[in-house]
């Protein structure tokens, strides 16, 4: 046995005294770990993931990007990702798209520059 603990016996009844520092060193120990790993699936799962970010742009481009979004610009389909980045780029500094750009500026101020680039891997491969 631990120093921590001790063994009465109390009519035939065995009982463990636990020290109660060593329940809540215990129960901090646990809790750490079970935040450690919550934070770290939280920040896996909000590193740039190309289909994830995509999900926001399926009710303009369709769900392989085959649709011509606001019923003006072409397909985004069979764009390569360089295309892709060129153009999502060109949006945020003002050297591409038409009248109806500030829908799509609005949408990628929202995202990072890795976002953009994911997303554009993304797409190419439809």
């Amino acid at each position: 046995m631990s120093p921590a603990c001790g063994m009465v016996t109390d009519g035939g009844f065995s009982i463990i005294e636990i020290n109660p520092m060593e329940g809540r060193m215990r129960y901090l120990v646990v809790v750490s770990v079970f935040f450690f790993m919550l934070v770290m699936g939280v920040f896996a799962t909000a590193q740039a993931d190309g289909r994830g970010v995509y999900v926001k742009c399926i009710g303009c481009h369709g769900v392989d990007g085959s649709k011509h979004a606001l019923n003006v610009s072409p397909p985004i389909k069979g764009q390569s990702a360089g295309e892709l980045e060129r153009k999502l780029f060109g949006y945020l500094d003002g050297s591409f798209g038409g009248d109806k750009k500030i829908v799509m500026t609005n949408v990628l101020k929202k995202l990072s520059e890795e976002d953009i680039r994911e997303v554009s891997k993304y797409v190419s491969e439809f």
